[in-house]
This record gives C-alpha cells, structure tokens and sequence, in this order.
C-alpha cells in the first residue's frame, strides 16, 4: 500500500531554514505528481508546492521565491527547501500523493518559525 514518511522540520528562527523529506513506497514513484501542503494553527490546510513527474514545479504566492520542492527518483523522495522562514509559515507540513482516485498524506511534520 501507499506509505508517505516525513522527516526534518523543527523550530527555527525568522530567516532561517529549514529541509523537509519524505520518502515514498507502495507505487512507481517516478510517475506520480507530487504536493506538500500545510496547515497553520487554527487554520485550514492549503497547498504549498506541486511538482509533476517531469519536474515543473508550482508555488502559492506566499513562498515563491523562498521555497523549493523538488525530488529524487532513485531515492523515492520528495523534498521542500524552505529559505527565508517567516512566523506565518509555521504550521505542520504534510506530503500528498493523489493515487487512484484516493488522497495519502504523510504523518505531518511541525515547522515553527519564531520572530
């Protein structure tokens, strides 16, 4: 079955950064477009960062710029590179794989960003 395993995050301060991964199994990963979202405290969850099978990545405005998600085939990962953390940024991250029609997400991962 899908399994989605999250490691990094933590507390850092305003300017800081921060390196999230999370490794995949339970299907060709190489082919599978992949997503990070967050959720901030009190708030609803909202995407972050996309990126296809090919590689091109999308961002919501508030991280353009400061995050990058990428990944590694033959490690089966997915990452978010997040540069230049601001307080509004913490929340808990999550990867997401869409796959056959059902939604995974990973365990989720708390990023706080003091000022």
């Amino acid at each position: 079955q899908v399994h989605l395993r999250q490691s990094g995050g933590g507390l850092v301060q305003a300017g800081g950064s921060l390196r999230l991964s999370c490794v995949a199994s339970g299907y060709i990963f190489s082919t599978k477009t992949m997503a990070w979202y967050r959720q901030p405290p009190r708030k609803q969850r909202e995407l972050v960062a996309v990126i296809d099978s090919g590689g091109t990545t999308t961002y919501v405005d508030s991280v353009k710029g400061r995050f990058t998600i990428s990944r590694d085939n033959a490690k089966n990962t997915v990452y978010l590179q997040m540069n230049s953390l601001k307080p509004e940024d913490t929340a808990v991250y999550y990867c997401n794989v869409p796959f056959r029609d059902v939604d995974y997400w990973g365990q989720g991962t708390q990023v706080t960003v003091s000022s």
